[in-house]
C-alpha cells in the first residue's frame, strides 16, 4: 500500500506524539511504500518564527530519523520542495466547495486559538492537505480521529475532480491510528498532553536527563501516598502510572504492586530513571545527526527527487485533463 503522511516542523516531539504517530510510522515503513514529509507549508498557517524556521525544519527531520524513520525504506522530504503540490492545490481549490472549508472543525478551533491570525491559508489548509495526498495517489493516510474529517474532504474533492474531468485520483482511505496511549499533561492531568502548552507540562523524547527528572519530580500528583490507578479520584498519579506502564511494558497492576510500600517521591525517581534510559538512544542519535546537517540535507534532497518524479507524473496528467498546456 502507498501511505502518505506529514509532520509539522514546529514544536517538540513529546511522548504522546511519539507513541500515537511516529512509532506507528516506523512500523508502517517495513511493509508499505511510505512517503513522509516535513509539512513546512502547513506550519506557516499559524504563528511561527521565520528566523528560526529552517533550523526547526532540519531539527524535525533529525527527530524522525532519530526515532527510526529509515530513508532506505521510505521517501522523506520537505513539502515546499515539491512545487507541483502547490500547483495542484490551486487546481483542487477550483473544485472545492467553499462552504465545506468553513465547516472544518480544525479551522474553527485554530481560528479561536489565533483570532488575530485567521488567514486564507488556514481556511485552505485542507486543500493543501488533499494535494499532499492525491498527488501521490495514496491508498492510505495515517491520521488520528480528529483528522478523519480532512480525509473525508480529500475524498470529496477527488470525487468531484474525477466526475468533472475523468478518472484521475484514487480515493484514499484513512488509516486511523488507535491511541496506544492517552498521555495527560504533567500539570493538568485531566487535560491531554500538548506541545502547544508550556514545556513543564510535557516530556519531550529529546529532553536532557536533568530536564526529564525535574519535570517528573514536579508533576502534579494527589493527596495521600498510595500509588493506585484511579483516573477519576487520583488523576495525577494515574497519569504517571500509565506512562511507567507503557515505557516499561509492565501492566499497571504489576507496577502498583512494585511500589506498594513506596511513596510518590520514590515512584517519581524510578519513572524519571526509566524515561532517561529509554530515550537515551534517541537523544544520542539526534545529537549525531545535528552535527552532520549536510547529511540530513542530502537525505531530504534525495527524498525530494524521488517524490518529484511521482508528483510530476500526476501534475502532467491533471494539466491535460483540465485543458492547460
Amino acid at each position: 500500500m502507498r501511505i502518505v503522511t506529514g509532520i509539522r516542523p514546529t514544536g517538540p516531539l513529546h511522548i504522546g506524539n511519539y507513541l500515537n504517530t511516529v512509532k506507528h510510522y516506523v512500523e508502517l515503513q517495513n511493509n508499505n511504500e511510505c512517503i513522509f514529509f516535513i509539512a513546512d507549508l502547513h506550519g506557516i498557517t499559524t504563528p511561527y518564527q521565520a528566523t528560526t524556521y529552517r533550523k526547526e525544519i532540519l531539527e524535525k527531520a533529525a527527530d524522525v530519523l532519530a526515532t527510526g524513520i529509515d530513508p532506505q525504506k521510505c521517501i522523506l522530504y520537505v513539502q515546499s520542495e515539491i512545487k507541483e503540490i502547490t500547483e495542484l492545490t490551486w487546481f483542487l481549490a477550483c473544485v472545492t466547495p467553499a462552504g465545506d472549508l468553513r465547516r472544518m472543525t480544525q479551522f474553527k478551533e485554530k481560528a479561536r486559538k489565533h483570532p488575530k491570525n485567521v488567514n486564507a491559508g488556514l481556511l485552505n489548509y485542507p486543500i493543501l492537505m488533499a494535494a499532499d495526498i492525491l498527488i501521490y495517489k495514496a491508498d492510505l493516510v495515517p491520521v488520528g480521529k480528529d483528522q478523519k474529517q480532512h480525509i473525508e474532504l480529500t475524498r470529496t474533492i477527488a470525487r468531484k475532480f474525477n466526475k468533472q474531468f475523468g478518472e484521475t485520483f484514487k480515493l484514499p482511505k484513512p488509516l486511523i491510528l488507535e491511541s496506544s496511549a492517552k498521555i495527560m499533561s504533567l500539570k493538568e492531568p485531566k487535560k491531554k498532553m500538548s506541545k502547544s502548552d508550556p514545556p513543564e507540562t510535557y516530556i519531550s523524547i529529546f529532553d536532557e536527563p536533568e530536564a526529564i527528572k525535574k519535570k517528573i519530580m514536579s508533576a502534579v500528583t494527589d493527596t495521600g501516598r498510595s500509588i493506585k490507578y484511579d483516573p477519576k479520584k487520583k488523576a495525577g498519579i494515574s497519569n504517571l502510572l500509565n506512562i511507567y506502564s507503557i515505557f516499561s511494558d509492565i501492566p499497571i497492576k504489576e507496577v502498583e504492586k512494585k511500589f506498594t510500600k513506596k511513596g510518590y517521591a520514590d515512584f517519581k525517581k524510578a519513572l524519571a530513571k526509566l524515561l532517561i534510559k529509554k530515550f537515551e538512544p534517541f537523544r544520542r542519535k539526534k545529537k549525531d545527526l545535528l552535527s552532520r546537517e549536510v547529511y540530513i540535507e542530502e537525505i531530504l534532497e534525495q527524498g525530494a527527487k524521488k517524490a518529484k518524479v511521482l508528483a510530476q507524473s500526476t501534475i502532467e496528467e491533471v494539466r491535460k485533463k483540465i485543458g492547460i498546456i
